[in-house]
């Protein structure tokens, strides 16, 4: 009997066996023609006896016996040459196919159903090995379009992403080019007003810096918005005085609201703590652009500006819960339109738009700002009955304030006279003169470098107390200048502050970890400057200012200003790809294809480089290096760490690092 073999694949479950006590085809076979033999002789034999009693021919019974038992035998072979054993051939068949391989069986022309069984077998069996291998050819060819759909999703994610860079290195570059000529513009218009000057000309001035501040409230508000949506806006926790800081929010808009005939008040609840701990920048930028809306769309009446606790909330606890609020007699919001007015680009009609102003972005930062925040911002308004918005923010409680914040800030200020130089490194001359005219108007010394060598230069034949470094500049830029000062351990307690006009996503981490303690906007406010002057020359002795954030490498730095929803999808298909690739990497070593593994290994790298991921970087080189050199030994090492570099890409800790 001849078997050929069709296919080989796993058996969809365990194979058949002949229970305990089973007798075979062939057995029950012949215990049936013993019996049947046994019968005949019987009934022979009674009958003889029956006609010749007691005469037993012991002869005639031996013969028929022989007889009897030679024509049993025949009928038992032929019986099983023609029954059984083609049925046992079907049955090793059947088993064959249920273990998933397909056979062909020969077949016995007997003209009869074993021979119709058994054409029905092969026929089953050639049509299972067809579809079988239609199956195969279908999978394979699945597989093949999931590769090949899978690498242009990560084609299409990598495009995406060169294009979110592309648009962050614009937004960037633009905000360089319109914040240092704005930077200018402003501190001489401040420098000026300073100076003895007529009525008219001390308008002409206010009116020129307020354009140049609406300009820069614009240009804060898309940078803002483009923070956000990133997720690169972190907040601070730093003391400060909420009395102080709607003191002078409201005091900003005092001016205006006079202007057109509106009174303007605000108060503090005497429950609440005086110092709390917060980011004063960004609680201010949500009353300042709520004040500044009210102002705006008030023509008579009142706005009023009102901070007390939330109602339940305990005046003596480690934190407190501020219902800040903000009243106007305006011309009111419809109810239908108390969503959308938290959109972007959105106002509440049409015509405001055309009559006051604005691009609609003030109340969806201050949204998303809140939400930050941890807090929820609501609106009580109808059309013709003025509007009332309601922030509720939570603030941990300074534990133990030592005196007011102006007073320490003050105090600060007083021994400024008695510290060294401060090395303003800035290429624009107006940057140049602004800076400097306002720290020595202070009373500081100020000594000037235009670019990142000549402040090396001149540190090492100076001694200077503090550095504002200007990040843009030719000959050497600042973040290259300040790793190679914190490269030099004299220098590693000289703060750093970064004045510049980069202020995209990305651009304060870059400047902290090339070794700045600092990273201040352009154009700074003039009394956040000093502030911040102050603090460092006071403090330049403390850890952080000895101790500055190591800079990444470059692969650190692959995801800068890309959408985190963007990277995190990125990340995912290369986690959820690179098992297979490294299969292949794994089957190409073991045939020695060093064309194949090196042309899977540079997919492997490409794609690292994309997501930042370093020690998969490192040992991809590693293996491309081995290969080069024709080195398996080394090639299957590196190949057990990559293992483990692209496991560990799974972990959360990855996840949190590659965001970070």
């Amino acid at each position: 009997m001849v078997s050929a073999e069709v296919e080989n694949v796993s058996p969809l479950r365990p194979e058949l066996t002949r229970p305990a006590g089973a007798k075979s085809l062939s057995t029950k076979f012949s215990v049936f023609t013993t019996i049947l033999v046994f019968w005949v002789i019987v009934v022979v034999g009674g009958y003889d006896i029956s006609l010749n009693p007691g005469k037993v021919i012991a002869g005639k019974i031996l013969i028929l016996l022989l007889i009897v038992f030679l024509s049993a035998g025949a009928i038992a072979r032929f019986t099983i040459r023609i029954l059984v054993r083609p049925l046992a051939v079907l049955q090793r068949a059947i088993q064959e196919a249920r273990a998933g391989r397909l056979t062909q069986v020969d077949i016995s022309r007997t003209g009869d159903e074993i021979e119709y069984l058994a054409e029905s077998f092969n026929q089953m069996s050639s049509a299972l090995a067809v579809s079988q291998a239609q199956v195969k050819e279908h999978q394979e060819l699945l597989e093949e379009r999931i590769r090949l759909r899978t690498e242009e999703l990560e084609e299409a994610l990598q495009k995406a992403m060169q294009a979110s860079q592309a648009k962050s290195e614009f937004l960037a570059n633009m905000s360089h080019e319109l914040r240092t000529p704005m930077s200018g513009v402003i501190g001489m218009l401040d420098l000026v007003m300073e100076s003895p000057l007529n009525r008219d000309q001390l308008e002409q001035l206010k009116a020129a810096q307020g354009c140049a501040h609406s300009l820069l409230g614009l240009l804060n508000d898309l940078l803002d918005l483009s923070k956000i949506e990133a997720g690169r806006m972190v907040l601070e926790e730093i003391p400060f005085e909420m009395r102080a800081l709607v003191a002078d929010c409201t005091k900003t808009y005092q001016a205006r609201a006079k202007s057109k005939g509106i009174s303007m008040s605000w108060s503090v609840d005497q429950a609440v703590p005086r110092v709390l701990i917060g980011d004063p920048l960004r609680v201010r930028q949500i009353l300042a652009n709520l004040v500044s809306n009210a102002v705006k769309f008030t023509e008579r009446g009142s706005v009023r500006v009102e901070v007390r606790l939330d109602d339940g909330c305990p005046e003596a606890q480690a934190s407190v819960t501020l219902r800040l609020s903000v009243a106007d007699t305006g011309p009111g919001i419809a109810p239908e339109r108390h969503d959308s007015i938290f959109e972007q680009f959105t106002q509440a009609d049409g015509s405001i738009s055309r009559r006051f102003g604005g691009t609609g972005l003030g109340l969806a930062i201050s949204k998303r700002l809140v939400e930050m925040h941890g807090g929820e911002i609501n609106l009580q308004s109808a059309e013709g009955l003025g509007s009332a918005f309601s922030v509720l923010l939570p603030f941990p409680v300074a534990s133990d304030p030592a005196g007011s914040l102006a007073e320490q800030a003050e105090a600060d200020f007083s021994a400024q006279n008695s510290r060294g130089a401060i090395l303003v490194v800035e290429d624009n001359l107006i940057n140049q003169k602004v800076v400097t005219s306002l720290l020595r108007k202070k009373g500081y010394e100020t000594h000037i470098a235009n670019n990142g060598q000549e402040a090396l230069d001149m540190l090492h034949s100076g001694n200077y107390q503090l550095v504002l470094m200007d990040v843009q500049m030719p000959v050497l830029d600042g973040l290259e200048a300040s790793q190679r000062i914190r490269a030099e351990e004299r220098y590693a307690g000289l703060p750093i502050i970064a004045m510049t006009a980069h202020a995209m996503n990305g651009d304060r981490e870059r400047c902290l970890k090339a070794g700045m303690n600092e990273y201040l906007a352009k154009p700074v406010d003039h009394k956040h400057l000093i502030a911040v002057v102050e603090q460092f020359l006071k403090q330049k002795s403390s850890p952080r200012a000895a101790a500055p954030p190591a800079h990444g490498t470059a692969a650190d730095q692959g995801l800068n200003g890309a959408n985190p929803a963007l990277r995190e999808q990125m990340l995912k298909l290369f986690v959820q790809l690179a098992p297979d690739r490294i299969k292949r990497l794994h089957q190409a070593a073991a045939e020695g294809n060093l064309t194949q593994l090196r042309e899977d290994v540079q997919k492997i790298q490409a794609a690292a480089r994309s997501i930042s991921a370093a020690n998969v970087v490192e040992w991809t080189n590693s293996i491309e290096e081995s290969a080069r050199r024709v080195d398996l030994e080394s090639i299957r090492t590196s190949l057990s760490h990559l293992d483990e570099a692209v496991r560990a890409l799974s972990q959360p800790t990855t996840h949190q690092r590659l965001d970070a």
